[in-house]
C-alpha cells in the first residue's frame, strides 16, 4: 500500500480509504469485521464513516459497529486514521427545536460526543462537515472546531460537498484566526462526474486540501457488471441507459487493457494529483480484495487520452474552460 500526506497536514493516509456506509444496512457486522481486519492487513489505515450511516431507522449503527470492532483490541484503534462526519439529522428527541440538519456550535458539540460514544474512542483524527450550512457563520464554525482541536478530541477538520468558493471562504477565515483550517474535501468525483475539475479540485490544491472522492464508481455504473441486467440496481437503470454508449466504449477499452472496469475507474481517479485517496465501499470481503490491485495500475498517457474522449470533462479549470 502507498501513502500520501492528507492535504497540507503531516498526517499520512493510505491511497485507498475504506468507506463503511454499507456496514449495518448492507453488510452484517461479522462481515464488516472481516473487511476491516483485511483492510489493516493490506495496509489501509484510512477509514471513513458518518454519524448518520445506518439508515433512517437506525442512524449511528455504522459507527456502533466500528466501535465494537475497535473494542476487540489488537491495536485496531491505534492503527486507524478515523474520519467521521457531522451535519445530518440524527432524529434525537433531545435536540428539540435544534433537530434537523445543520452545523451550529450546539450541534457540533452534541453530535461529536455522540460519535465518540458510539465509536468507543476518545478522539477522532478527521472530523468532517458533511455539507455546507449557509445559516452558520465561519466564526461560529471555527470557534466550535477550535475547541475540539485544543481539547485533543479532534486532530484535523475536513469538509464534504463544498463548492470551491466555500473552501476559499473557510480557509480565509481560518487564516484570520491563526487556525490550520480544512485539510481535506470529500467530494463526488468519477469519470461520469467531472464537474469538480472546474473549481473544487483547483481550489483544494491551491489551498492545501487533499481531495477524498466519494462514489468513484458512480454508484456501480463504472463497475465490471454494470452492463449486465443485474449489475446496477433498478433505481439507477435510467442513468445506465443514458450513458450506455459511453459505458460500452469504456468496457471495450478495459478489455484491451486486460483490467476490470472498476479497477480502471479507480486508477483514473487516483491519477489526479489533487486526489489523496478515493473511498472504496465494499459490501463483501471479495469486493474489498478486488479493489486492492488498483494502487498497482498505472494508466499511460494514451489510455488517459482515450478515457477523456469517452468521458469528456470540462477540459480545464474555470474560467479557462469556458472563457479566455
Amino acid at each position: 500500500m502507498k501513502y500520501s500526506y492528507l492535504g497540507k497536514s503531516g498526517l499520512k493516509v493510505s491511497q485507498l480509504c475504506l468507506g463503511t456506509m454499507n456496514f449495518g444496512p448492507e453488510t452484517e457486522e461479522k462481515e464488516a469485521f472481516r473487511i476491516m481486519d483485511a483492510a489493516l492487513d493490506a495496509g489501509i489505515n484510512f477509514f471513513d464513516t458518518a454519524n448518520v450511516y445506518g439508515g433512517n431507522d437506525r442512524r449511528g449503527w455504522t459507527e456502533e459497529i466500528i466501535g465494537r470492532w475497535f473494542q476487540q483490541g489488537g491495536g485496531r484503534r491505534e492503527k486507524v486514521v478515523l474520519a467521521t462526519k457531522v451535519y445530518g439529522d440524527m432524529f434525537d428527541e433531545q435536540d428539540g427545536p435544534n433537530s434537523g440538519a445543520g452545523l451550529s456550535a450546539y450541534k457540533i458539540r452534541r453530535h461529536f460526543e455522540g460519535s465518540l460514544k458510539r465509536l468507543q474512542t476518545d478522539h477522532i483524527e478527521l472530523y468532517q462537515m458533511h455539507h455546507i450550512d449557509r445559516n452558520v457563520s465561519w466564526d461560529e464554525l471555527w470557534g466550535a472546531f477550535e475547541i475540539l482541536v485544543s481539547q485533543g478530541k479532534a486532530d484535523y477538520i475536513g469538509s464534504s460537498n463544498f463548492a470551491g468558493w466555500h473552501i476559499a471562504a473557510a480557509q480565509a477565515k481560518a487564516k484570520e484566526r491563526h487556525f490550520l483550517g480544512l485539510v481535506s474535501e470529500q467530494h463526488l468525483y468519477n469519470l461520469l462526474e467531472r464537474t469538480p475539475e472546474l473549481e473544487v479540485l483547483p481550489a483544494s490544491q491551491e489551498l492545501g486540501l487533499g481531495v477524498i472522492p466519494w462514489s468513484p464508481l458512480a454508484g456501480g455504473l463504472l463497475g465490471r457488471n454494470a452492463l449486465s441486467k443485474s449489475g446496477v440496481r433498478s433505481a439507477r437503470s435510467a442513468k445506465l441507459e443514458q450513458h450506455r454508449s459511453q459505458l460500452e466504449q469504456f468496457s471495450a477499452l478495459c478489455k484491451e487493457l486486460g483490467e476490470h472496469e472498476d479497477q480502471v475507474a479507480l486508477a483514473w481517479v487516483l491519477a489526479n494529483p489533487a486526489v489523496t485517496a478515493p473511498i472504496i465501499g465494499p459490501r463483501t470481503i471479495e469486493q474489498f480484495e478486488d479493489s486492492l490491485r488498483v494502487t498497482e495500475i498505472v494508466l499511460d498517457a494514451d489510455t488517459l487520452k482515450k478515457l477523456d474522449e469517452i468521458f469528456p470533462g470540462p477540459g480545464r479549470p474555470a474560467p479557462e474552460a469556458y472563457a479566455w
